[in-house]
């Protein structure tokens, strides 16, 4: 199995999953030349995707999806608010092979079992994704301006998890954004500040955790270092037995492929 991470940041966010079996993209918010420099290390190519998932209509995870579907016809998966906004912001020469999800209605790509479930952010129809493949479970849930009970319930039992932890606060709010900007950011259909990962994090860690991997990170309101120091004070501090250095928990990165599990 395969999870990698080929771009996640407010410029654009892919990542690849695969079991052997199939080969699945989600979300797609950066070139193809990009993608497929990012699948080379793993000897693929967009070509050879069985689907790509949409978590929402946002640039930054869908400005690949016209080019891809005009060449390859690879189907994509999103809920049917998403879909009707991707239609409403593209013009495709054939048209896409669009197959509806819903949040909480698993569904399977081969051997891939993948349940959607809702987060709170200011799209359609939002979803992250749990994937679940041969006993193992892997979790991929970036923007979003609040967790609960009922994300952290999808994010139980995970081997690995790529989790946003997009900005820092003081930053953010003494930064250059206009303030219409900042308060989206900021509200409950936003985005995860440093902190917030860390408690969301510190949440669901358990002993066969293997990796987790913070992402979509802000170029303007966060640094690397900050927020891997912020989410791991947070581990610290949550009442768990855990500590921050107790499992590996690395940054994604703006410009090369992150590797979350390979086995």
């Amino acid at each position: 199995m395969i999870f990698s991470n080929i771009a996640s940041g407010s410029d654009g966010n892919c990542s690849y999953f695969s079991s052997g079996k199939a080969n699945i993209l989600i979300d797609a918010g950066i070139s193809k030349k990009r993608i497929n420099e990012g699948l080379r290390a793993y000897d693929t190519d967009v070509s050879k995707m069985d689907a790509i998932l949409i978590s929402h209509e946002h640039s930054d995870h869908i400005c690949a999806l016209r080019v891809i579907e005009n060449k390859d016809s690879i189907p994509i998966y999103a809920t049917k608010e998403t879909i009707k906004e991707i239609k409403r912001k593209n013009e495709f020469k054939n048209e896409p092979v669009f197959v509806e999800i819903e949040p909480d209605k698993a569904f399977k790509i081969a051997d891939i079992r993948i349940n959607p479930f809702s987060v709170s952010h200011d799209a359609a129809n939002p979803v992250a994704y749990r994937l679940e493949c041969a006993g193992h479970a892997f979790g991929i849930c970036t923007d979003l301006g609040y967790f609960d009970d009922y994300v952290v319930k999808n994010l139980k039992g995970l081997d690995s998890l790529l989790v946003e932890s997009n900005h820092d606060v003081r930053m953010l709010e003494t930064g250059p954004y206009p303030y219409y900007l900042k308060q989206r950011i900021l509200s409950a259909r936003g985005h995860l500040s440093n902190e917030s990962s860390g408690k969301l994090i510190s949440k669901i860690m358990h002993d066969d955790l293997e990796k987790v991997v913070i992402g979509h990170l802000s170029k303007q309101n966060n640094y690397v270092d900050l927020a891997l120091e912020a989410v791991k004070c947070e581990i610290d501090f949550a009442d768990n037995k855990y500590k921050g250095d107790d499992f590996p928990i690395i940054a994604a990165s703006h410009e090369k492929s992150t590797e979350i599990y390979i086995d």
